[in-house]
């Protein structure tokens, strides 16, 4: 059974205010609840919107085996005080040495990511340091931070995956310690770290005008959840049943696209999705008749070096995505004739050409001979993949595909990964197109 160390450690400083936190403030249970440590963190932590409470939700349905230690929380104010940060962080520290010796797979940390103490501006980083010296390079840490966290290189550095809230208000405060357990359960399948990357911008935004409901944040947070379809669409598959859909929209051979970038590809890749759900990920259709005919030619139960994709032109004057070359296993071959089923094109038969379903790392990708749009799922059991089994679906369509995958999908993602096909026509350079007049009243 998965054991995990479970802390917190919740303080917002702002070394202009005039008041300390010291250990009576962590201890009478103003805006957060009071100091605790053991069984009791579990006993009041469960049910509420704290990202410790979504951590052990996730953990619950996982059968992790949960080690509770400290949680400590204050309202914000001025510095936390020497004796207040030790004493947190001895407990912390004492817990978890106790534990290694029964065995520990990982730690997470409830933290905000803005304490600063007396004798430590960088308390979170201090934390995690003596944490990472108890445990080693090897143990996985992830914590979950507020939306005001002042990240550092050395949290960075000391930690093995970091995630913040989306919202202010902080609505996803209990979404956010989901997410963290999403990012443990990838860390330990994966056995690396997560690849991070922190860049500090040349301003500051006041207080009053950082709320997500309204403009400038609203737009940049919706941008994130766009540019992160992968990651969001692992948070969802973990809770749900039923697969989550990715159109891979900017290669749609439907609007003039080859339905062979790899952008998509390289991102579930990159986050190990086909290690967390393996055999459950699928993509389709990639349109490469040398990769499906080398496939094909050797068999079911081979195994085959190519390349798979292609780097091709797109609308930013860039290329997309490199062509993705690795070893696959040949799991299914096919001659790529079906008759679709589906509610759009009921009994329209189909010739792909030379198809195999091609498996890496647990992900499975359909890879045919012919340019056609996914929008039934019976293409993709031409080749054994069975949509409706899946965790998530990829499909390199725009809209036709949601007549026949929107009935066994949990949710729709519309992703913008690098191709050919804008989403949004004003990303277009247009050449010829007519100036638009408006008409007078």
């Amino acid at each position: 059974m998965t054991r995990i160390l479970i802390a917190g450690y919740q303080h917002e400083t702002n070394t202009f205010a005039p008041s300390l936190a010291d250990w009576a403030a962590f201890n009478c249970g103003e805006s957060f609840p009071a100091y605790m440590r053991g069984q009791t963190v579990i006993d009041q932590m469960t049910g509420i919107n704290m990202p410790i409470s979504g951590f052990m939700d996730a953990a619950k349905r996982w059968q992790w085996e949960l080690v509770p230690s400290a949680w400590a929380g204050a309202t914000p104010s001025s510095y936390v005080t020497q004796e207040a940060f030790e004493n947190i962080a001895s407990a912390i520290l004492e817990d978890i040495r106790n534990a290694l010796p029964q065995g520990l797979d990982g730690i997470y940390l409830d933290l905000h990511g803005a304490a600063v103490a007396e004798h430590a501006d960088d308390s979170e980083g201090e934390l995690l340091s003596r944490i990472r010296q108890l445990v080693g390079p090897a143990m996985p840490i992830v914590a979950s931070l507020d939306l005001h966290a002042n990240v550092t290189q050395r949290m960075l550095a000391q930690s093995d995956a970091l995630v913040s809230y989306r919202t202010y208000p902080h609505i996803d405060m209990a979404d956010t310690g989901e997410l963290a357990a999403q990012l443990m359960q990838r860390r330990l399948k994966l056995g690396r770290k997560e690849p991070m990357f922190a860049r500090r911008f040349p301003f500051l935004i006041s207080l009053n005008a950082q709320s997500t409901w309204m403009e400038p944040a609203k737009s940049a947070y919706d941008q994130l959840l766009a540019r992160e379809a992968v990651v969001q669409a692992m948070a969802t598959a973990g809770k749900v049943a039923a697969p989550v859909v990715i159109a891979d929209t900017q290669d749609n051979p439907g609007a003039g696209g080859d339905s062979n970038t790899t952008g998509m590809l390289h991102a579930l890749l990159q986050q190990g999705a086909g290690k967390v759900f393996p055999g459950q990920v699928a993509v389709g259709l990639v349109f490469d008749p040398a990769a499906a005919q080398m496939a094909f030619e050797a068999g079911v139960g081979a195994q085959i070096h190519c390349s798979l994709g292609k780097a091709v032109p797109i609308f930013t004057g860039q290329l997309s995505d490199p062509p993705l070359q690795a070893r696959f296993n040949v799991k299914a071959i096919s001659d790529g004739r079906c008759v679709l089923k589906g509610p759009m094109m009921t009994g329209v038969a189909v010739q792909m050409g030379p198809s195999a379903c091609l498996e890496i790392d647990g992900i499975l990708i359909a890879v045919v001979s012919g340019k056609v749009q996914l929008l039934d799922r019976e293409l993709l059991r031409t080749v054994g993949i069975h949509a409706e089994q899946m965790k998530i679906v990829v499909v390199k369509s725009s809209n036709h595909f949601r007549a026949d995958f929107t009935p066994i999908a949990s949710e729709v993602l519309v992703a913008k990964a690098p191709g050919p096909m804008a989403a949004d026509p004003a990303d277009l350079p247009w050449k010829k197109l007519s100036p638009f007049t408006r008409r007078q009243p």
